[in-house]
Formats: structure tokens, sequence, C-alpha cells
């Protein structure tokens, strides 16, 4: 399977995608906190590539950001350990503009305190935005960290926030 990537423009910034064979592997930001190896990426297709996975994945990200999307409906191949994956597939389970917390999510996996571990597995999270790791916060509801940066993760959660809802927003 060929590794390649590119990079498309969003309203977040452009973002380098990552694909291997027919399956997204990767998905960054502009600054992203955990970058991927350069030498893990492949071939660069430069900026608006027309490969059609990478092309897919961008079209369906750009109609997310514009609220024309609230599902991705591509095939996800993250690399990482089994209880990374076992986290991401969790992260992939909660609805378009709910909300979870590392400790909810570590008490699904069996045992709350797994909740620094699952925070690291999400912060390591490849797939920005399609595995939703957006979703999730601190403990009391605050925002925490992001890969792609605070006022990029409350951009996204203001996206898909109900009208009620962002009117009593506290953040």
């Amino acid at each position: 399977m060929t590794t390649r990537h590119g990079t498309f423009a969003t309203s977040l910034g452009d973002l380098l995608f990552v694909a291997e064979g027919e399956a997204i592997t990767g998905v960054y930001f502009p600054g992203h906190r955990y970058p991927p190896d350069p030498e893990q990426v492949g071939d660069d297709l430069g900026a608006e590539p027309g490969d059609t996975v990478l092309a897919e994945a961008a079209r369906q990200l750009r109609e997310y950001l514009r609220g024309e999307r609230t599902q991705f409906d591509v095939t996800l191949a993250p690399a990482g350990d089994e209880f990374s994956q076992q986290v991401w597939a969790l992260l992939q389970a909660i609805p378009f503009g709910a909300t979870t917390t590392y400790g909810e999510l570590a008490l699904r996996l069996g045992n709350r305190a797994l909740a620094q571990r699952v925070g690291q597995a999400v912060g390591h999270n490849p797939v920005s935005i399609i595995i939703p790791c957006h979703r999730v916060l601190g403990a009391d509801g605050s925002l925490t960290g992001f890969a792609g940066g605070l006022d990029r993760k409350r951009e996204l959660l203001r996206l898909e926030e109900p009208e009620p809802a962002e009117a009593g927003r506290l953040f």
C-alpha cells in the first residue's frame, strides 16, 4: 500500500491529510501538538492533490466545517496500540453535538483510574476531527488540551452546538 499526503485549505487552516491505500491514517493541524513522523507520511502530493482518497476526506471535512455534514464516511486506519484503538473507537461513538469526559471514557473501559491514560490516547489521536477528540472535556466541563489548540477546539464545539445550548454557553 502506498502512503502519501496532501495539504488542503480549510476554515481551520491548511490541514495535512495522510492516507495509506484506501484509508485515511492522519489529519493534522498546522502546529499540531504531536505531528506525524515525516518518514511515515509518504509521498508529498502537494496542495489540493487529485488523489481520490485524500480529496474525498477533505471534501467531507469541509462540508462538516460548513455545517453541512454531521458524520464522516471515509475508511480510517489510524496506527496505534490496542488501548489507543479502543479509546479512538469510543471517540467515534460520541454523537455529533455531544461531549464526554476522560473519566467517563475510562469508566466505559472498565476502570476510572485509566483517565490519564485515556487522555494520552485522546491527545495522540492521529485523525483529528474525523475521530472527534474535540468532544472530550475536563471533569468539570472545561476545555482541556487539544492538538490543534483550544481556539480550534472551541470552534469545533460551537459548530456542533445546538442553538438553545449556545445561548447559555460559558466558554
